[in-house]
């Protein structure tokens, strides 16, 4: 058997002081691992709604909790990725502090399960906080480096779903307001050929965003189309074969054609003033 370093013992020692049910606190430093966030078992969780879960990471104080069989480095990726898209030059401080204290106001939260069919997710919307804003990811679906295998690693989509809807819509509900009447709507509805409260039966000829799930309201709509055309700009829909598969929903795939196509949208996830991403995260956050 090997002896312990001393570092070991210390640690050790630690952890058999820790009282029961005391959290500790989110590394600011990288782990043993190699990633500068570390999991914390989820002994203190803030709504009962949250005791199935086993683990989470704190992101700048937003959380991302998640089912034991989640695997800790899709756990992990996901939270590197939701940091960078919100300290997007890593340099240690969020890049737009209004977006941050946005999500902290509305109790923004992600949620990890194994798959889309896992009976833990209908059990936690059913019990959880209706006020709070939150966000499902899979494990499955995680896909660290997806685009070199050929596939799209959707925590790229749901990590920046919860940054837009819980963040940007409410920092800025003139612009970003998912909601009809704000500066993104008006992008919306060019980029839908028409104003549609409701998805239409047929899209008009010409729309480039032709998002066809009936269960996704007009907010819905624009946290989609958000999606569809900052992901653009930042490369993540320009691999092979990918084109192909959603252009039944979304034409602009790369920077150049949203720039091009729709100069409204393009406008307004550039602005320096909003701190959007320019880089697309890739997982490795200060690494």
């Amino acid at each position: 058997m090997k002896k312990l370093s001393l570092i070991m013992i210390i640690v050790v020692l630690l952890i058999g002081c820790q009282k029961p049910g005391q959290e500790s606190e989110t590394s600011l430093t990288t782990s043993e691992s190699g990633d500068f966030f570390s999991i914390e078992q989820n002994l203190n969780p803030p709504h009962p709604a949250f005791q199935q879960f086993a683990k989470y990471v704190d992101v700048f104080g937003v959380k991302i909790y998640a089912m034991a069989d989640v695997a800790d480095r899709k756990l992990l990726h996901a939270a590197n990725v939701l940091a960078q898209y919100l300290d997007n030059d890593e340099d240690g401080q969020v890049d737009n502090p209004a977006v941050l204290q946005a999500l902290l106001d509305h109790k923004a939260y992600v949620i990890m399960v194994k798959t889309q069919d896992s009976p833990d997710l209908e059990k936690f919307f059913r019990a959880a906080p209706p006020e709070w804003e939150g966000q499902d990811l899979y494990d499955e679906e995680t896909i660290p480096n997806g685009a070199a295998q050929g596939k799209f690693d959707a925590s790229l989509e749901e990590l920046l779903h919860i940054v837009t809807h819980a963040g940007y819509a409410y920092a800025y509900p003139d612009v970003f307001g998912e909601r009809e009447g704000s500066e993104v709507a008006k992008a919306l509805d060019q980029a839908r050929g028409g104003h549609f409260l409701e998805v239409p039966d047929q899209y008009p000829e010409g729309a480039w965003f032709t998002y066809d799930d009936e269960t996704c309201d007009y907010g819905c709509q624009i946290t989609e189309y958000i999606y569809w055309a900052l992901t653009s700009i930042l490369g993540a829909q320009d691999f092979p074969g990918r084109y192909e598969f959603i252009k039944n929903e979304w034409r602009l795939n790369t920077r150049e054609k949203v720039e091009e196509g729709d100069p409204t949208i393009y406008k307004l996830l550039t602005d320096p003033q909003y701190a959007f991403p320019t880089k697309l995260p890739d997982g490795t956050y200060r690494r």
